[in-house]
């Protein structure tokens, strides 16, 4: 490709609405059949039904599989047993960003349509041409890249609604990233996810998430705990999913998901989903890049108000030793990540740093707050 080429990569569908699961035999009829359905736990549980529902006499051929509950290489190769005893199709995942992640790792490897049903609103998983890896004890090992996003983003807010709101709180600080790391990308020139360079609209779009956010993103909070899809929470699902999906994949990442997958490494956060450790570490990203104070205060109030993390007391369940920071630090620096994405050259030591700035000016914050 032309090292100058802008591209910019998105689901070639995406519909967003109540009760949209019950009509997913109209929306994906025409990729054929039969369909593996890769099921997260409780949709297993609650949804297949749904499922049958909508494809009631129609004679087509579904398979139901439980995802095992992380997105590994060999749960991916079980699937794909699955799916070519069967001669599927089509590969539907349905469920959290691992149950998607494991769907589009089994399209990936049989060439394969795939389709992502949303539950929660939890990541940007569902429209990316990216599959996450994890070792079988929840470490990051790689990043799987298709060669197309999926066919369609069937997104049931009824289902996501009804969802614990801490995922989608965890979804709100996984789209926090997306416009600070956009910029980044945009200032450093760097590739995006799709193959190329960032594009106006994609940058235009992770802009637009943020502000979405900011916007709606407490009266959001405040439905989904009451259970109802008001038009704030419509909008923060859309933000979560579809604006913070194609910002990233179209953008790019930086920092704040370098100190997630850093963070995966120590036991005592393992306990934290993972937007709310992107957050964190968008903060640890402005904080790098030397923002302004007004900056940094919008988004230690946005994170405060809906309930992300903005200390390490918060995101570890003991305290952190300095080793584990550098470790931490080391890793977020290292080749395997995207600090490079940052205009600048980044080293350890000033990971370390950010890492320890950012603690304390969330610390400095929740104590004036009190």
């Amino acid at each position: 490709m032309n090292p100058m080429s802008r591209v910019l990569a998105s689901p070639q569908k995406y519909i967003q609405g109540p009760g949209e699961l019950l009509r997913i035999k109209d929306r994906i009829s025409h990729l054929g059949g039969p369909v593996l359905f890769v099921m997260g736990g409780s949709a297993y549980k609650n949804l297949k039904q749904v499922i049958e529902k909508s494809y009631q006499n129609s004679g087509a051929l579904l398979i139901f599989e439980k995802f095992g509950g992380e997105c590994t290489r060999k749960e991916i190769d079980r699937m794909r047993a699955i799916y070519r005893t069967h001669r599927c199709t089509v590969v539907v995942g349905i469920g959290g960003g691992k149950a998607l992640d494991t769907a589009k790792g089994v399209a990936y490897y049989e060439k394969a349509p795939v389709v992502s049903v949303p539950t929660i609103a939890s990541t940007d998983a569902p429209t990316s041409a990216i599959a996450v890896t994890y070792t079988e004890d929840h470490v990051f090992d790689g990043n799987i890249l298709l060669p197309k996003n999926p066919e369609l983003v069937l997104v049931d807010t009824d289902i996501i609604t009804r969802a614990p709101v801490r995922f989608l709180v965890a979804g709100m600080g996984d789209a926090l990233s997306t416009y600070f790391e956009a910029r980044a990308n945009a200032a450093s020139n760097h590739d995006n996810f799709a193959g190329g360079k960032s594009t106006n609209a994609s940058l235009a779009l992770a802009k637009l998430c943020y502000e979405i956010l900011m916007r709606d993103g407490l009266k959001a909070r405040r439905s989904a705990e009451s259970r109802v899809c008001s038009l704030e929470l419509e909008n923060i699902i859309e933000a979560n999913i579809y604006l913070s999906g194609v910002g990233f994949e179209s953008n790019g990442i930086a920092c704040a998901h370098s100190v997630y997958n850093a963070f995966t490494k120590l036991p005592s956060c393992h306990h934290m989903y993972h937007g709310e450790l992107v957050a964190f570490g968008t903060i640890v990203q402005l904080v790098l890049e030397k923002r302004a104070e007004p900056e940094i205060e919008e988004v230690l109030r946005f994170c405060t108000s809906v309930g992300l993390p903005v200390s390490f007391a918060e995101i570890s369940k003991r305290e952190l030793t300095r080793d584990e920071l550098m470790t931490v630090a080391v890793a977020a620096s290292g080749p395997d990540n995207f600090m490079d994405s940052i205009p600048f050259a980044v080293s350890p030591e000033m990971t370390f740093d950010a890492l320890v700035a950012a603690d304390a000016v969330g610390r400095k914050y929740l104590a004036k707050g009190r």
